[in-house]
């Protein structure tokens, strides 16, 4: 079992690889950030994945750390965003 938990987490690993395409290449800034929410996602499941693997309870604190800063940049940028189409609309 240990060693399908190791082949997931590579699997997900390799489509951070992909998702960074979308970071660099991105046509818009949400593009971006949606990539950058994928890393958050993706990397909680990877730490979910080597914690049951490995059986370390750390990695579970670590990937629960990694969901909540996930969400708080969400929030960060969505507000940043509202705030310049607000001020976009203001100005027309």
């Amino acid at each position: 079992m240990q060693t399908l938990y190791f082949a997931l987490a590579l699997f997900l690993l390799l489509n951070l690889v992909a998702g960074m395409w979308r970071v660099l290449r991105g046509p818009t800034v949400a593009d971006r950030m949606l990539a950058a929410q994928l890393f958050g996602t993706t990397s909680v499941a990877i730490l979910l994945l080597l914690a049951q693997a490995e059986d370390e309870a750390a990695l579970r604190d670590v990937a629960l750390v990694f969901a909540l800063l996930a969400a708080v940049t969400a929030v960060a940028f969505v507000r940043r965003a509202w705030t310049d189409m607000e001020i976009k609309h203001d100005a027309n």
